[in-house]
């Protein structure tokens, strides 16, 4: 098969990707621009492909593709301190809402806690688009390495042995038990059946940017839930 071939049987491939990847990037970031970074890495894979060792073109494509797009947003500071800073603040809230109510606060009362309007507090979670379970951060002292290298790399072990320790995984699988009916369903739908915002969207009956305040907040919920358990590691 020649490389174009390759290409346009598989474009499609590349904004499933694209799509899917967007929920773990905040809103600055454009998908038309994943989707020509991974293009780049389905031509790359077409020419470099080689059948006689064994594996699909899918699977060695999705990895080209991949790196293309994570490749093509290094350089980025994709989630500003200020933003950061919003979404610890969040945590906080919730991590004191629990404690003193003993279970999962709704968005208002998170929102009267932070002292903003609902509307406020679900525009904060819309920004914080791209907040992650664990950052390498969590682990230091300081804030000194770029965003890149917190979130992508995996190449000095912290976060990701954390999440290797069994200990961590029976937190995190009751955490997550523990979410809303509503936020533990788009979690699955997301990170177990892949299905992209506007997909999990259309499931939910609400607006892609609800599905993004959604992960947004089930993050802070499960960071909350971690936080102890991570400090105790730093």
């Amino acid at each position: 098969m020649k490389t174009e071939d390759y290409v346009h049987k598989h474009a499609p491939l590349v904004k499933r990707i694209a799509y899917h990847l967007m929920a773990k990037l905040p809103a600055s970031v454009q998908v038309d621009d994943l989707i020509q970074a991974g293009l780049i890495g389905l031509m790359d894979a077409a020419e470099h492909y080689d059948g006689t060792q064994g594996a699909q073109f899918e699977t060695y494509a999705v990895q080209r593709i991949r790196g293309a797009m994570l490749d093509d947003l290094r350089q980025a500071d994709w989630l500003p301190r200020t933003v950061r800073k919003s979404m610890r603040q969040i945590e906080a809230a919730i991590n004191k809402l629990e404690q003193q109510n003993k279970r999962a606060p709704n968005e208002a009362e998170v929102a009267k806690a932070l002292n903003v309007p609902l509307a406020d507090y679900q525009q904060m979670l819309l920004d914080g688009r791209g907040h992650q379970l664990m950052y390498y951060e969590d682990l230091q002292d300081s804030e000194d390495s770029d965003f890149f290298e917190r979130h992508v790399t995996a190449n000095s072990g912290d976060p990701l042995k954390m999440i290797e320790d069994a200990g961590f995984r029976k937190l995190l699988v009751e955490a997550i038990q523990s979410l809303p009916e509503r936020e533990k369903q788009m979690m699955g739908m997301y990170y177990e059946q892949e299905l992209n915002l506007r997909e999990i969207g259309e499931v939910l009956g609400v607006s892609e940017s609800r599905v993004c305040q959604l992960h947004s907040q089930a993050v802070a919920r499960l960071r909350a839930k971690l936080a102890e358990w991570i400090e105790d590691r730093r």
